[in-house]
């Protein structure tokens, strides 16, 4: 408690956070176990989204068209919700502007709500698998059947198939599958959550958490799988990229004693105000260096919707901030993030939780956050403007 303390306390000093975090609960402690109730609280706030101390920042989203098809995500989505049973489908759907929306959870002791993946026949897992294959990239889709497998790895190590398994996992699909209305759908569970938003032509995927313990598979039934290696050596060569004085205003902390997430679940609601070094201040080099570290986690979007968000965050490139905690060796822990109006992306080497418990972070488990700033998590922001212009037909 006391190296926690004390590390806030510098945190504190360099101003990298605001207050409403500080004092939350200790980098690394564990969240409260049990249900989903000892996380109520914050679900039932109104959603703000990450914010810097200033408050909520207007006029960043807007209800435009992008030009990129959703009809395959719409047609992908019904078919899935046909295939289900009626009892299924009732558990699957709820309204656009639901809370469950809120009620992820990266941690596997919670319980999911919509259809299961471990329920699912092989023809549903099909239809379930190509609802994602519709919405995410080659990419995406592989990284995220790859950290199922990891979680039927872990389960393997730690001979609990009860709380980890690849098929473990979840979807609830909110509002009616349309081209015109908002609607869209989450998956949920151990190191994988994708929410995922569709307004006509537009979409939003944030929040996305992806994770593995442990990241790659030696032996076992997975063996050979891994993931998050490209997150993890691109921010690095980012960071060694730097010269000695960039370095010395991205690095907020030299040591990394426990885990620097700051926006996992429950955690919608965040005052984070920006830190580190400015993207004013790269090279030309330097700043594709940053882009490629960016892509790597939006392209887990379909293609032509990742080039639109990507596009948006280039246009806020002059407002973005690189901050990085720990060591900057091939062999280093450490956690980085990339933050701008529009976007947040979080990196962290953790402690070890399964099969065994560590006080130290290692490599053989990652988290990963990516989140839109200022009230568009859940695509919140445009959904409320499509209230606005359509005060009658809330879906």
């Amino acid at each position: 408690m006391k190296q926690w303390l004390l590390g806030t306390l510098a945190v504190a000093f360099l101003g990298v956070v605001g207050v409403s975090i500080l004092f939350s609960q200790p980098p690394g402690g564990p969240g409260p176990r049990g249900g989903r109730g000892n996380d109520q609280a914050s679900v039932n706030e109104p959603l703000v989204g990450i914010v810097t101390s200033q408050g909520p920042e207007a006029g960043l989203f807007s209800i435009k068209s992008t030009g990129v098809d959703t009809a395959p995500i719409v047609a992908a989505t019904n078919a899935f919700l046909q295939g289900l049973t009626s009892e299924q489908r009732s558990r699957t759907l709820y309204p656009v502007d639901d809370r469950e929306w809120r009620l992820w959870d990266n941690r596997h002791f919670y319980q999911r709500q919509g259809v299961g993946f471990d329920e699912m026949s092989e023809h549903q897992r099909e239809l379930a698998f190509a609802l994602m294959r519709a919405s995410l990239s080659a990419k995406g889709l592989k990284k995220s059947q790859d950290i199922m497998k990891l979680n039927g790895t872990l389960a393997e190590l730690s001979n609990n198939f009860d709380e980890y398994g690849e098929w473990l996992y979840w979807i609830t699909v909110m509002g009616e599958p349309s081209s015109t209305t908002p609607w869209g759908w989450q998956v949920d569970g151990h190191h994988l959550v994708i929410n995922f938003f569709v307004l006509g032509d537009q979409v939003v995927m944030s929040p996305v958490f992806m994770g593995s313990e442990p990241i790659e598979a030696t032996e076992g039934r997975f063996k050979g799988t891994i993931v998050l290696q490209d997150e993890q050596s691109k921010g690095l060569q980012l960071m060694q990229s730097l010269s000695k004085s960039q370095q010395a205003k991205a690095i907020l902390m030299r040591d990394k004693p426990g885990n620097n997430n700051l926006t996992e679940a429950y955690k919608d609601n965040v005052t984070l105000d920006y830190a580190g070094l400015s993207c004013s201040e790269l090279t030309a080099e330097q700043r594709q260096l940053l882009l490629n570290v960016v892509d790597e986690f939006i392209g887990n979007l379909r293609q032509g919707h990742a080039k639109v968000r990507m596009a948006e965050i280039e246009s806020h490139l002059e407002r973005t901030y690189f901050a990085w905690i720990g060591g900057t060796t091939a062999d280093s822990v450490y956690y980085y993030r990339i933050h701008s109006p529009v976007v947040l992306i979080e990196f962290d080497h953790q402690r070890r939780v399964a099969p065994f418990r560590s006080n130290e972070p290692t490599r053989e488990h990652i988290h990963t956050v990516v989140r839109t700033p200022n009230g568009n998590d859940y695509g919140k922001d445009l959904l409320r403007q499509h209230y606005e212009q359509h005060p009658h037909k809330h879906d």
